[in-house]
C-alpha cells in the first residue's frame, strides 16, 4: 500500500517541533480537494464502463492499478523535488486512475447497501477532515509524535492482516473474504486512517517545505482515499457483502 510510505517518512522526520514548511498545509489543501474531485470523475468513468461493457472493465482495471502504483512513486519523487509544473499533471492522472480503480468497490457498495452508502462514506470522510484540520494543527509534540508512532505501527499491522486475508482467502474464502474477519479489518482500517488524518496535519509542516506542497498534498490525499475505502468496506461488511455461506 503506497500510503504507508507517507506515514513512515513522517514518523522518521517529525522528531522535533521545528516547522520545515509553516505554510505547506494551506498550500496543499486546494490540491487535495482537486484530487478528490478528479477521483470522483474517475469513479464515474469506471462505473459507466461497468454498466456499458463489463467484460472490458477487468483488464483495464489491472492496467490502471499497475500503472497507478508506478505513477505514485514517480509523482512522489518529482513532487519532493519541488518541481510542481511536472508533478501536477502526474498527480492529475494519478487521481483519475485512482478513481477508476475504486469504481469496483463503489459498485459493490451500491449493490450491497444502496447509493446512500457512498454519501455516508463521503460525509464521514469530510467530517473527519474538518475535525482533523482543527485539532491536528493544535496537537502538542508529545501527542503528535506518539500518535504518529501508533499510526505507523497500525499500518504495519493492517498490511499483515491484509496479506493474511489474501492468502487465507485462497484456502478458506468463506472465512477470510467475509464475515467477522472482513469486519475486523474494515473497522481497524477505518479507525487507523481517522488517526492518520490527525497525524497528517501535525506532521506535514514538520516534514515538507513550503515548496513541497504537492508531495504533502499527495500524502494527505492518500489518507482520505484510504479512509473512504475502509468506511465503504465497513458498510459492505455490516450489510453482509462478500459473505460466502
Amino acid at each position: 500500500m503506497p500510503a504507508s510510505s507517507n506515514f513512515q517518512q513522517a514518523i522518521r522526520e517529525a522528531q522535533s517541533s521545528a516547522l520545515v514548511g509553516p505554510n505547506v498545509v494551506n498550500k496543499a489543501l486546494p490540491y487535495v480537494g482537486g484530487g478528490m474531485v478528479l477521483t470522483a470523475g474517475g469513479v464515474a468513468g469506471g462505473l459507466a464502463l461497468l454498466a456499458s461493457n463489463p467484460s472490458a472493465f477487468q483488464p483495464l482495471f489491472w492496467v490502471a492499478l499497475i500503472g497507478n502504483f508506478i505513477l505514485f512513486f514517480v509523482a512522489q519523487n518529482v513532487a519532493l523535488k519541488g518541481n510542481s509544473s511536472t508533478a501536477l499533471p502526474l498527480l492529475t492522472l494519478y487521481s483519475l486512475l485512482t478513481g477508476f480503480t475504486l469504481s469496483g468497490i463503489v459498485a459493490l457498495a451500491i449493490g450491497t447497501a444502496g447509493i446512500g452508502s457512498i454519501g455516508v462514506a463521503a460525509l464521514a470522510t469530510g467530517v473527519t477532515f474538518v475535525i482533523a484540520s482543527v485539532l491536528g494543527r493544535r496537537m502538542s509534540d508529545s501527542v503528535g509524535q506518539s500518535l504518529s508512532a501508533v499510526v505507523g505501527l497500525g499500518i504495519v499491522g493492517l498490511l499483515i492482516a491484509m496479506v493474511v486475508q489474501i492468502i487465507g482467502g485462497i484456502f478458506a474464502p468463506g472465512v477470510f473474504h467475509g464475515g467477522s474477519f472482513e469486519l475486523l479489518i474494515a473497522g481497524f482500517g477505518t479507525v487507523l486512517f481517522v488517526g492518520a488524518a490527525f497525524v497528517d496535519f501535525y506532521t506535514m509542516p514538520r516534514t515538507y517545505s513550503d515548496d513541497q506542497y504537492l508531495a504533502g498534498a499527495l500524502g494527505m490525499y492518500l489518507t482520505y482515499i484510504n479512509l473512504f475505502i475502509f468506511i465503504l468496506r465497513l458498510i459492505i461488511a455490516l450489510n453482509g457483502g462478500g459473505r460466502r455461506d
